[in-house]
């Protein structure tokens, strides 16, 4: 099997970290697996970094303040010194188990990402109703069923997600935004069904203002990889409702367009030259 750079990001959480690290090298150990863990210590205000420092087997990363999730892993990834990369959360939530399935998995595949889909999912209630939306959303805009957008464990190649860097955010969004990416520019990318657990601690999600700017990410990504997908359906809504506003003036005003309709018209006409336009400049950057 191949060996694995393990990247735990690490804000406040000083109640969960030490039994996330045993479990992990647990679980590296049994499968025979050589391995290498780094924790980012993301500016934590608690005594994450005191525990981390009891592990030897650890390598510790601090920022000197909190940078965000993503800014986290980008941190743990640069410093990996394996190509296979595998990225869990130090909050208990996810089963360290199925880390060398994702690794074994990884001989075929650019990304394995363990999709909380398992008999066992404690998402909280009040985070439900946005995820499915957002998925519902995602879904629509990339043309493929994700069945986790973004999942917290996952493994993946270094290199290739490096190469998205300056596009990923540094917050929570990071994972959603490398899925997107990954799926949109056509590689292989294998969903593997997981548990998801109540984690320890308090979580750092903020769930209005973190739910729009996912649905904002998820806009921005696909404008960026596939235009058309957000271009097209407003193209036909708005020719939709100009024609009938057209059809509606010849029969009010005896033939006669209001200025209105005319600007509707433009506006129609604007919407499909911006969208022939982005799309072409994707092709290009792609080529």
């Amino acid at each position: 099997m191949q060996p694995v750079t393990i990247v735990i990001p690490a804000y406040n959480e000083g109640n969960g970290i030490g039994p996330t690290l045993q479990k992990v090298r647990h679980v590296l150990n049994s499968a025979g697996m050589a391995w290498e863990i780094i924790v980012v210590d993301d500016g934590s205000m608690d005594n994450t970094a005191v525990v981390v420092e009891q592990y030897d087997f650890v390598r510790l990363l601090r920022h000197p303040h909190n940078k965000g999730y993503g800014a986290s892993l980008k941190t743990g990834i640069r410093q990996a010194s394996h190509e296979v990369v595998v990225i869990i959360d130090a909050d208990g939530t996810y089963p360290c188990e199925m880390v060398p399935m994702l690794v074994e998995e990884m001989a075929s595949y650019d990304m394995v990402v363990g999709a909380r889909t398992g008999e066992t999912v404690q998402v909280p209630l009040v985070r439900r109703p946005a995820k499915w939306l957002l998925n519902r959303l995602a879904n629509y805009l990339s043309g493929m069923a994700i069945p986790d957008l973004n999942s917290g464990l996952r493994a993946f190649k270094r290199d290739v997600v490096m190469q998205y860097f300056r596009q990923l955010p540094s917050g929570f969004s990071f994972t959603t935004s490398i899925t997107l990416a990954m799926l949109t520019n056509d590689y292989n990318v294998l969903y593997v069904p997981i548990d998801y657990f109540k984690r320890t601690g308090k979580s750092k999600i903020r769930p209005f203002r973190d739910t729009i700017n996912f649905f904002s990410l998820v806009i921005r990504v696909i404008l960026s990889y596939r235009p058309l997908r957000v271009f097209v359906p407003l193209a036909i809504l708005l020719s939709f409702v100009s024609l009938s506003k057209v059809a509606y003036d010849i029969n009010a005003y005896d033939f006669h367009i209001a200025t209105s309709t005319v600007v509707m018209l433009t506006l129609t006409f604007q919407i499909i030259v911006l969208g022939l336009i982005a799309d072409l400049v994707v092709s290009l950057h792609k080529s």
